[in-house]
């Protein structure tokens, strides 16, 4: 699976589509931008559209996951969370197969 959601972010995703009365057919997507010094940069939102012939669907804890096929290998081992604590709220995003903070060794990445 390339794609992990955390049930605490799956917990999130499920009272943000009810709360928007979204339907049924609502899946989170997620995507990706950018790169290179500033590292990789995620997106994450609601979509009702899926294309099975460029989409991989990952369904985990009764949520639809999707995102493009070409970013399944950039993504594989991804974890998404929700934390919810003193520090701020929010979903986080860890990637083991790319640095925090980018990875340019020119500009002091590694």
């Amino acid at each position: 699976m390339a794609v992990t959601l955390t049930e605490s972010a799956a917990s999130e995703v499920k009272r943000l589509i009810e709360g928007e009365k979204l339907g049924a057919s609502t899946r989170l997507r997620m995507a990706i931008g950018g790169g290179g010094c500033s590292g990789l940069q995620y997106g994450l939102g609601f979509d009702t559209e899926f294309d099975p012939a460029v989409d991989a669907e990952y369904a985990q804890h009764g949520v639809s996951l999707v995102t493009k096929k070409k970013f399944a290998l950039h993504l594989d081992g991804t974890t998404i969370d929700f934390q919810d604590g003193p520090m701020g709220r929010g979903f986080t995003i860890d990637n083991p197969n790319h640095p925090k903070g980018g990875g340019c060794p020119g500009c002091g990445g590694h």
